[in-house]
């Protein structure tokens, strides 16, 4: 089939023309019995078919205008040629006529029709197998223009005409192959397009009621879709990752690929983007935390490399000027501390990209203002109420400036009279001192230099105080020096006469410490060194009972209660001792056990330690020798014996192996068999120690 056949477009003026149609059909023009069949030539193309009959009718006519009974002219003189009379010609004539015959008639039988021309056809005349030929040839090409055509050239066909069914059948199937062209626009994403696509199928096709049930579908389909990437931005605002990438994810559970691929991808790489930039922002506020002015500075710059693009700019925005609040905040901490040089230089730092321009500004106006007011003269303040007078009053620290000018003002008066007091008092006398005093005492004290007055005034009080009981203090330490009791309780009696609150009352108080400490050294320390002398005689309680004549809180408390304790500890070592010996006695295996568990309490620093521990030997030897003794006739006694021996004396070693011995010979083990021999796994069981 050749490309003419296709129709490339219609007469839109006869194809969809219905009172044209009417006209014809009732006039008989469009019945099939006058409309050529299908394969014949189209009408507009008689003309083409014709042409030869036509010119085999002007040549009859030129013949029949002859004159009749006319003789041919002779040869030579307008008669026939020559060679027409040859024989040779006729026979050769004669020869070739019918071969040629025979094939035109062959040519002839053996020639298809030719298919109609579309494009060139007058619809209005065309019969239902043309238009329904010339539909499908429309169709064929599966484009939404062409099916549209192939629908608008046979759906205008009575529905009473002999091919209806077929019509109807090609209607049907060429408005879904519409339809499933819309469908493959909607899962490339062209949702709009989908929808006029589908809407050009005509309302009186049989298959329109499949319209809008896919444009519902796809509406549908693309509602559900948008509303999860809208859902899945919404996380990404709140910075809630997990949830957003699960939204993400349903979007490949979505009947649209455009949606289940690109814009799944889409969204994805959006989320990894904003999941990354969250972390940025997080990490800035971490670093934040540190409250440091490179912390704050660093932290900006993290938040200000999030891109406008992403889904967490706005709340990086946001942290922007929060950070740079903070920056602030900690320069007004610093002017709290009168560190104005640090607060300014802090504020001047802050990036323009917190957008708090006009805060420092202010901030620095009125900083610069009170580190002038605080070097605390009357030029000072004169230079700080000039600068408070340069805000404007549509600053926002207008009111704050004006409430510093006023403050300032009060100060210039309390100034003068605090530099006035100030110089009275340099030289330091006892009458200068008190007349700075009573200069200072003039300044109100709901003034703002009030305070600092009120410091003046205790300082030099004082220095007057000191200058009055500097005298007692060193008389008492020149007193103090000869050392004696008599001495040191003279310097304690000058040097209390300095009165609590007096400016040298703490100083005095330290030094009659040390006095009185050095007076009861000297009183206690011959009880402590005959304590000492009574306890190396070995008379320890009288050591002990000296030695307490020394009452708790005084110098020597502490060192003689560490004395008595120690011979108490050797008193009882003592006892322990003696108890030892006299339990030792009884001679029983019990008993020797019972005195080495006393001798065991001597103390190592006791004299009698040597002595005890020889005894404790000797004692478990005894014991060791009852057990054997006993294992001659009976050894689950002589066993019970031995282990009373404690761990720790010389005999403990020998009884644990003679207990072995007694055991083993008790319980015998049987003569090993040479299965048992050889058995690996076959182990003696081990004796666990009482």
């Amino acid at each position: 089939m050749s490309d003419r056949d296709i129709p490339e477009s219609w007469s839109p003026g006869t194809v969809g023309d219905p009172n044209i149609m009417a006209r014809l059909t009732q006039t008989g023009q469009l019945s099939d019995g006058l409309r050529p069949p299908v394969g014949d030539r189209h009408v507009s193309g008689a003309t083409n078919a014709g042409s030869s009959s036509k010119s085999v009718k002007n040549l009859k006519k030129r013949k029949s205008q002859q004159p009749s009974g006319e003789n041919p002219p002779p040869e030579g003189s307008g008669g026939l040629p020559r060679w027409l009379k040859s024989w040779v010609f006729w026979t050769f004539l004669l020869a070739l006529v019918p071969g040629g015959i025979a094939f035109l008639a062959t040519a002839m039988l053996l020639k298809l029709p030719s298919a109609p021309n579309c494009p060139s056809i007058f619809w209005p005349l065309a019969s239902a197998s043309v238009r329904l030929h010339c539909a499908q040839l429309a169709a064929s090409k599966q484009n939404v223009k062409d099916l549209l055509q192939a629908i608008d050239l046979v759906k205008q066909l009575p529905n009473n005409h002999p091919l209806r069914a077929e019509i109807d059948r090609y209607l049907e199937e060429w408005s879904k192959d519409v339809l499933d062209l819309a469908d493959k626009s909607f899962q490339e994403g062209k949702l709009d397009e989908a929808i006029k696509i589908a809407r050009q199928i005509p309302n009186d096709v049989a298959a329109y009621k499949f319209v809008e049930e896919r444009v519902n579908k796809w509406q549908s389909i693309w509602s559900e879709a948008e509303g999860i990437y809208k859902e899945a931005e919404g996380e990404m605002r709140e910075q809630r990752w997990h949830s957003a990438f699960m939204l993400a994810a349903k979007l490949l559970r979505t009947d649209n690929r455009f949606w289940a691929t690109t814009k799944y991808d889409q969204l994805n790489k959006l989320i990894t983007t904003a999941r990354d930039d969250g972390e940025k922002l997080a990490k800035a506020e971490g670093i934040a935390k540190n409250g440091n002015v490179d912390s704050f500075l660093q932290a900006i710059k993290l938040a200000e490399s999030i891109q406008p693009s992403s889904y967490v700019y706005q709340k990086a925005q946001e942290a922007i000027p929060n950070f740079g609040r903070q920056m602030l905040d900690l320069a007004q901490k610093k002017l709290d501390k009168k560190d104005a040089d640090e607060a300014i230089s802090i504020a001047q730092q802050i990036p323009s990209s917190t957008k708090l321009q006009t805060e420092v500004e202010d901030f620095v106006t009125l900083a610069e203002a009170q580190r002038n007011a605080w070097i605390g003269t009357v030029s000072g303040l004169e230079a700080a109420i000039a600068q408070a007078q340069q805000v404007a009053p549509t600053r926002g620290i207008y009111n704050q400036a004006q409430s510093l000018i006023a403050q300032w003002q009060l100060e210039i008066e309390d100034v003068s009279r605090l530099e006035k007091a100030r110089s009275l008092a340099s030289n330091g006398t006892i009458n200068e001192l008190t007349a700075a005093i009573i200069e200072a005492q003039q300044i109100p004290a709901n003034n703002p230099r009030a305070t600092e007055a009120r410091t003046e005034i205790g300082r030099w009080v004082a220095q007057i105080q000191t200058i009055e009981d500097r005298p007692y203090l060193d008389r008492a330490e020149q007193i103090a020096l000869m050392g004696d009791v008599n001495s040191l309780q003279t310097a304690i009696a000058e040097a209390g006469q300095i009165r609590r609150g007096r400016a040298l009352y703490r100083e005095s108080r330290r030094k009659i410490a040390t006095w009185t400490d050095s007076i009861q050294r000297i009183q206690d320390q011959p009880y402590l060194d005959q304590a000492r002398s009574l306890a190396s005689s070995g008379n320890y309680s009288q050591a002990i009972a000296t030695a307490q004549q020394i009452s708790n809180g005084r110098a020597l408390s502490s060192e003689a209660q560490s004395e008595i304790d120690s011979w108490q500890g050797q008193i009882r070592g003592r006892d322990n001792w003696k108890r030892a010996q006299e339990v030792s006695l009884g001679g029983s295996a019990e008993a020797l056990a019972e005195a080495i568990r006393l001798a065991r309490r001597v103390p190592d620093s006791s004299p009698f330690r040597g002595d005890a521990s020889s005894a404790m030997d000797r004692w478990s030897q005894q014991i060791l020798d009852m057990a054997i003794a006993q294992g001659n006739s009976d050894i689950s006694q002589a066993i019970e014996t031995a282990r009373l021996v404690p761990r720790g004396t010389s005999a403990y070693s020998s009884a644990r192996q003679q207990i072995r011995t007694w055991r083993e010979t008790l319980n015998p083990q049987p003569e090993p068999t040479a299965e048992s021999t050889s058995s690996p796994t076959t182990s003696p069981t081990s004796e666990t120690e009482p």
